[in-house]
């Protein structure tokens, strides 16, 4: 397994009582690129997405990012 960056979004937008729509919309990007930013799926993420996610989230970048060490194999 490869290691990985891990997006908690759904555990933000659980403790802010938050939709992904609503988050999608405050963030103004489509709801689609959200639920691939929620899924891991994503390539890259632009750093003025991650500020206007913290924006809306009222968080810091590491309440929503986490690595994970892959096995090395």
């Amino acid at each position: 397994m490869e290691s990985e960056i891990i997006f908690n979004i759904d555990v933000m937008l659980a403790k802010r009582k938050m939709s992904v729509s609503e988050l999608a919309e405050k963030v103004g990007i489509t709801l689609s690129n959200m639920s691939i930013l929620k899924t891991g799926k994503a390539k890259a993420v632009r750093i003025s997405t991650l500020v206007k996610l913290c924006e809306a989230l009222d968080c810091q970048p590491g309440d929503i990012l986490e690595f994970k060490k892959g096995d090395g194999e």
